[in-house]
C-alpha cells in the first residue's frame, strides 16, 4: 500500500479547515505545530530551531520552510507554496519574511501550541491584524478522513503483529533453552520487526517522529504504567505487558496485552479479569454522541466495583492521531462528545505496588453503529498465557 496521501486529499483537509475557519469569523491562520503542518500538507520533519509554518486563508496556503529543508519538501510533494527563508536565526527573521509577504488583517489565529514569544513576534510583523487563539486545528484534527482511517487501520495490523513478533521471541528462547529476552531486547526487537513490515510491504513510507516502537514491562516494573525498558528478564510465573504501537503515514495506532508467563495465580487471574473487564465494558461505553468524560467513570467503575479502586493510575483513554497522545481525552474533565470519526484508546490498567501491573488496550474506531476495535489480536486471558 501507498502511505502517504494524496495532495486531492490534503485539499480537502485545508477544504474542510477553511470551513470551520469561516464559521469561526477567522480570516486566516498561522500554526507552527510541526503535526498542525504535517497534517495541512503532508510535510512531515523532525522539528528544530528551524521553524515550520503554514499560512492558510479561503484562497492560499502557504509553507513557511528553511532552504535546508526546501528539498526535502519538495521531494515529500507537500501541498502548499513554499515561502523559503535562508537560515536561523538569519538576518531577517523567518516570521517577518513570511508575515511581510502576506500583510495580514482581520482575525488572524493561532494554535495554543505556539509559544507565547512567537506570539509577539506575529503582533510585532503584522500589527494591523488582530491575533486570536483558537483550537480550529485540533476541532478538525479530531475527525479522521476516510483516507486517515485506513492508515490508522493498517498501523493497527501491525501493531497486533509487533505483539506477536515479541511472543514469538520469548518462544524461540524457551524452544532453544536460552535466556529469555529483557524488556529492552523485546523493545528493541519488536521496534525492528514494525519497522522492517513497513519498508517491506508499504511503497513511500513517511518518517515522522515515530515508525515503531513501546513499552515492555515484566514482573513488578510493570507497576510503572509509563517504566522504561529495563535489563530486567520475563520470568515463569510472572506477568509482563507488551505496550506497543506504530505510525503507518503518519497516523498512529497502538496495541497492548497483558501475558502470563505460565499458569496465573488465583491472585494473578483476579487482576486480569477485572482488569480486562473494565477495558471490555469502557470499549462499550465509547458511543458516539455521549461525553468522554461519561466512558471514562463507567470504564473504571468496574474497577471500583471490584474493591480495586486504589490501583487506578489513568483514565482509560485518549485520542489518538498523528501522535499517539492527542484529544478528545477519554478522562474525567473532558465532557466533549464522542463523535463519528474520533479514533481512541481503550486501555484502563491495575498497577500493584510489589507486584505487576494489568492492561489491555485498544485502538478503536467511532462509528454511528458503535465502536470499531481496531486492533484485534485477542485478549483472554486464556489467550495471553504463555504455557
Amino acid at each position: 500500500m501507498k502511505q502517504r496521501l494524496s495532495r486531492d486529499t490534503y485539499a480537502r483537509i485545508q477544504d474542510g479547515l477553511r470551513a470551520r475557519m469561516e464559521a469561526q469569523g477567522l480570516d486566516g491562520l498561522l500554526v507552527d505545530d510541526h503535526h498542525h503542518v504535517a497534517y495541512l500538507t503532508g510535510f512531515f520533519h523532525f522539528p528544530n530551531e528551524r521553524p515550520a509554518a503554514v499560512w492558510l486563508t479561503a484562497t492560499e496556503c502557504l509553507m513557511l520552510v528553511p532552504a535546508l529543508e526546501a528539498d526535502h519538501a519538495e521531494k515529500q510533494n507537500t501541498a502548499a507554496e513554499f515561502v523559503v527563508y535562508p537560515e536561523f536565526p538569519g538576518i531577517e527573521d523567518a516570521f517577518s519574511i513570511l508575515l511581510s509577504k502576506v500583510n495580514p488583517t482581520g482575525r488572524i489565529a493561532y494554535s495554543p501550541t505556539t509559544p507565547i514569544g512567537r506570539v509577539e513576534k506575529f503582533k510585532r510583523y503584522a500589527p494591523n491584524a488582530t491575533w486570536v487563539m483558537s483550537e480550529v486545528v485540533e476541532d478538525a484534527r479530531l475527525i479522521k478522513f476516510p483516507e486517515e482511517i485506513a492508515l490508522h487501520r493498517e498501523a493497527a495490523r501491525i501493531s497486533d503483529a509487533m505483539v506477536e513478533s515479541g511472543l514469538k521471541l520469548i518462544r524461540d528462547a524457551m524452544a532453544a533453552g536460552t535466556p529469555l529476552p529483557t524488556e529492552a531486547e523485546l523493545a528493541s526487537y519488536v521496534t525492528r520487526f514494525g519497522v522492517s513490515t513497513m519498508y517491506a510491504e508499504h511503497e513511500d513510507v513517511v518518517v515522522g517522529q515515530m515508525l515503531a516502537g513501546g513499552l515492555v514491562y515484566t514482573g513488578k516494573n510493570a507497576a510503572f504504567p509509563h517504566g522504561l525498558p529495563s535489563a530486567e528478564r520475563v520470568k515463569p510465573g510472572e506477568t509482563f505487558i507488551l505496550s506497543l504501537g506504530c505510525a503507518v503515514g503518519g497516523r498512529f495506532a497502538e496495541s497492548e496485552r497483558t501475558f502470563v508467563m505460565g499458569e496465573p495465580s488465583d491472585e494473578q487471574r483476579r487482576y486480569f479479569e477485572v482488569a480486562a473487564l473494565a477495558q471490555a465494558t469502557g470499549t462499550d461505553a465509547l458511543i458516539a454522541g455521549r461525553p468522554c468524560s461519561e466512558a471514562n467513570r463507567i470504564c473504571l467503575q468496574v474497577i471500583h466495583d471490584a474493591g480495586m479502586g486504589q490501583f487506578l493510575r489513568h483514565r482509560q483513554g485518549h485520542g489518538i492521531g498523528l501522535w499517539l497522545h492527542e484529544p478528545p481525552w477519554i478522562a474525567d474533565g473532558d465532557n466533549s462528545p464522542l463523535q463519528p470519526g474520533m479514533i481512541v484508546s481503550s486501555e484502563p490498567g491495575l498497577y500493584i505496588p510489589g507486584h505487576g501491573g494489568y492492561r489491555i488496550s485498544d485502538t478503536v474506531l467511532i462509528t454511528e453503529a458503535g465502536p470499531e476495535r481496531l486492533t484485534t489480536r485477542p485478549r483472554t486471558l486464556e489467550d495471553c498465557i504463555i504455557a
